[in-house]
């Protein structure tokens, strides 16, 4: 077939992740779809992927994402004639310890709130399930009845024939060499066998995702890793409709294939490839057996399945699988690049998400923001430092490592740490900071006091709980110190600054010099895209201010957004400020020692910016909290830094201040009811449904992103609303995801959870939902309980802030 002069878009990969992306482009939109494989199709790591499907994610849309996958593998054979090998067969998680018990009952949890039936077995009830199973180690057993497995080959086959059938072009034996680039857009696809002009490009490039990316110059921060399974010989007594095992703590799955056994694992040990470019014929080749490596697997494997001890093996399968840094795979829109799409770095579940995942890009790419929160995934949740391969290699080879270990809560990774830190590092180290990273940064969690300063993980309360109730109390009585030098800075200029922030804000920043705004940017669909301050320091310079993790992709929403033909500069200044916010009610006592300038409320006054001499430096300082205390984030040049902080500790030794952490910050904003983007606030929710509302500017005739979507609503009830809530019990660990019970009936999950020492209580925000709408009256005239690891707990709603410093101390 030759290759066509022109695609509106070109699929670059033919695996389970391309095709279902060229599929779902030909059927959905109708789109002029060329497909391009450098070999033939399924033959990188699809051909060889074990082919377990399951669906539940700690993500309600990455669950329903893996969902869809399965949706399409029980219907895909109606339409094409191509069997897709799909079982459902559930899936068993086993448990031998508490701690996993407990994190199965948490899941079971999470399973509830997304809409799933997740079971809790005995270890005799397993045993029925599977008789040949070893189960006296067992305390129980997770089972999702609607998990499965397919054959990764014949799905791929069965999507190219439905994308054909669509009228999808896929050509086989063709090497994409490069891209033809104006400026940052993509104009043609180079090859071995000719130029191909196009509007969009997406990159599904499995193993050879990265380098495809390179040559655009967008990193695709992926590792290909060594990943060995067996497949048997028939053994007796095996059903054909086993369902698939997961254990865990043994490290190891299994899955029933032809009458024998599949059978790998997760090794703590395991083995990269090259962090250099992949070969490209690199085509249903396989690695060397490695049986040395993988007899810690066989090992264990046999003592939970006894008969595999005699049982002949058929075929070890060794073959790279692209691995990510954090576990989750890669999906979309590119932020170096204007048209280029992303779908890699599955980390083995490429074919449970493959369905799924190439409907998601499909409607991405055709309408240019993605069709729900897809956060976890994103691939503008990395940054530049992703370009380290080495880093990258050793973080993704310690992901790997945990990808059975207990997913204990708030666990920080240990590779690659230090990063990147801040000129106070030492100084917070030497008076017993205990670290996590985000981004690369090093930052302050919590601070040691007696307890030595290293986190000790465990499914209840954990070391730090009393030391940080400790911080908490500080902020709310005196005044505390936080280090947020991590946060991200941008600072847009020009004389359409202005007109340009306010297009793409909710809310008015177009505002008198010296003004700050909080304000939200929205999606299409009046979704939560970004939630930030915005500080306007002249007439055509703004100062924006946004969380650590969303460093690259609130630059590339408000770059993306920015409206074509204003003359505006857009830059990144995050490492040209250090950052030190000062809270509590003796924050001001304290700012005022060391600064000449007025910070009088009246000459200060909340939602202002100024800048103020300290101890020899300009400093940027904004009057706004994240507690709910009075208080300045000071925003410092980097250098000075230590200086500044230096003079404020001295400053406000006679009122006992010391230097707080982020579970602190934490503790603080749930009891104020603050909200936090990707839990509380995403392109899910409007502001309306969060309880910003009061932020959104809908009531001028200003456009902005958004507007239409958010009007077509007014007048409409609710049909979800961001509530606050508190459990009768104290000694609850609330983490997230808990179910919401409204009169004993589902209403909603939290998204997210701690504990508020100022209230006593473990504190909760969630969305109560009802598809009639949710009025205050609906919401006060009934009773809640929360479920947490699948036990009810009594619960009270709050319409209101469970903490307001107004209602205990005179505003200053």
């Amino acid at each position: 077939m030759s290759l066509p002069k022109h695609a509106q878009i070109v699929v670059i990969g033919g695996g389970i992740v391309g095709c279902s992306t060229a599929y779902h482009l030909a059927r959905d939109h109708k789109a002029d779809v060329l497909l391009l494989e450098q070999g033939k199709l399924t033959s990188g790591s699809t051909w060889h992927a074990a082919g377990l499907v399951g669906q539940l994610r700690s993500s309600a849309s990455v669950t329903q994402v893996l969902k869809r996958s399965v949706e399409l593998y029980k219907t895909l054979k109606d339409e094409t004639g191509l069997d897709t090998g799909w079982k459902m067969t559930g899936c068993l998680r086993l448990a031998t310890n508490e701690d996993r018990w407990t994190e199965y009952r948490r899941l079971a949890t999470t399973a509830g709130s997304f809409g799933m039936e997740m079971e809790l077995l005995s270890p005799a009830e397993v045993k029925k399930l599977w008789p040949l199973m070893e189960t006296s180690d067992l305390i129980g057993a997770s089972y999702l009845p609607t998990d499965g497995q397919a054959s990764p080959s014949d799905i791929t086959q069965s999507l190219a024939k439905g994308a054909r059938m669509h009228g999808a072009n896929i050509i086989e034996g063709v090497t994409v060499t490069g891209f033809v680039m104006d400026g940052k857009r993509i104009t043609a696809v180079k090859t071995d066998q000719g130029d191909i002009a196009c509007e969009t490009v997406v990159n599904c490039g499995g193993q050879w995702a990265r380098q495809i990316g390179t040559m655009a110059g967008i990193n695709v921060p992926l590792q290909p890793v060594k990943h060995q399974y067996i497949i048997t010989e028939k053994i007796d007594g095996l059903s054909t409709d086993a369902a698939t095992i997961r254990d865990p703590d043994r490290l190891t799955y299994f899955k029933e294939e032809v009458g024998g056994l599949v059978m790998g694992g997760y090794e703590p040990n395991p083995i990269a490839w090259t962090t250099g470019d992949v070969p490209s014929d690199f085509q249903f080749k396989l690695f060397d057996d490695d049986w040395d490596h993988f007899e810690q697997h066989l090992t264990q494997a046999i003592a939970r399945i006894p008969a595999l001890e005699t049982a002949g093996v058929r075929q070890m399968i060794n073959g790279p699988e692209s691995f990510t840094p954090d576990g989750n795979f890669i999906l979309g829109a590119a932020p170096e690049c204007t048209n280029m799409y992303v779908g890699a770095g599955f980390n083995a579940f490429g074919i449970a998400s493959g369905g799924g995942a190439g409907w998601v890009l499909a409607e991405w790419a055709m309408r240019g923001e993605a069709p729900m929160d897809l956060w976890v995934v994103d691939i503008r949740r990395f940054s530049g430092m992703h370009r380290d391969r080495e880093w990258v290699k050793d973080r993704t080879l310690e992901a790997y490592g945990k990808h059975y270990t207990i997913g204990f809560p708030h666990e920080e990774y240990q590779s690659g740490r230090q990063r990147i830190v801040s000129p106070l590092y030492d100084r917070l180290k030497t008076r017993g900071a205990v670290f996590g990273s985000k981004l690369g940064w090093e930052r302050p969690n919590w601070f040691a006091a007696g307890t030595g300063a290293s986190d000790i993980y465990s499914m209840g309360r954990q070391n730090w709980f009393g030391p940080v109730g400790e911080e908490h109390r500080l902020v709310r009585e005196a005044v505390g110190l936080f280090d947020q030098s991590s946060f991200a800075k941008y600072e847009v200029n020009g004389p359409d600054a202005a007109s340009a922030l306010n297009w793409i804000a909710a809310n008015n920043v177009d505002k008198p010099v010296g003004r700050l705004t909080y304000t939200q940017m929205l999606n299409s669909r009046g979704g939560i895209e970004c939630d930030l301050t915005v500080a306007r320091l002249a007439d055509d310079r703004f100062y924006i201010v946004t969380g650590t993790g969303f460093r690259t992709h609130d630059l590339a929403w408000i770059e993306e957004h920015i409206p074509a033909g204003a003359n505006v500069t857009l830059t990144d200044v995050t490492e040209e400020f250090g950052t030190l916010s000062l809270m509590g009610p003796r924050a001001r006592d304290v700012l005022q020692q060391v600064t000449a300038a007025n910070v009088s409320n009246a000459a200060f006054p909340f939602g202002h910016v100024r800048t103020l001499p300290i101890a020899g430096a300009e400093v940027r300082a904004l009057r706004v909290t994240y507690v709910g205390e009075l208080g300045w984030e000071l925003h410092i040049p980097l250098a000075k830094t230590g200086a500044v902080f230096d003079a404020l500790m001295a400053a406000g030794a006679p009122f006992g201040l010391r230097p707080v952490g982020y579970r602190a910050l934490e503790s603080l904003r749930l009891e104020k009811g603050y909200r936090a983007w990707g839990s509380d606030i995403t392109p899910n929710d409007t502001p309306f449904e969060a309880g910003l509302g009061w932020a959104v500017k809908l009531k001028t005739n200003t456009p902005f992103m958004g507007r239409e979507a958010l009007e077509a609503r007014a007048g409409q009830p609710l049909k979800k609303r961001l509530m606050i809530f508190t459990t009768e019990r104290d000694d609850v660990v609330l983490l997230g995801r808990e179910t919401i019970l409204r009169d004993g009936k589902f209403a909603g999950y939290l998204a997210s959870g701690g504990y508020g020492y100022t209230v006593g209580k473990p504190i909760g925000l969630g969305y109560v939902r009802n598809p009639d709408g949710v009025s205050d009256d609906y919401l006060t005239s009934a009773s809640y309980e929360l479920v947490v690891a699948n036990e009810r707990v009594k619960a009270t709603l709050h319409l209101e802030p469970l903490y307001d410093p107004q209602a205990v101390r005179v505003k200053a």
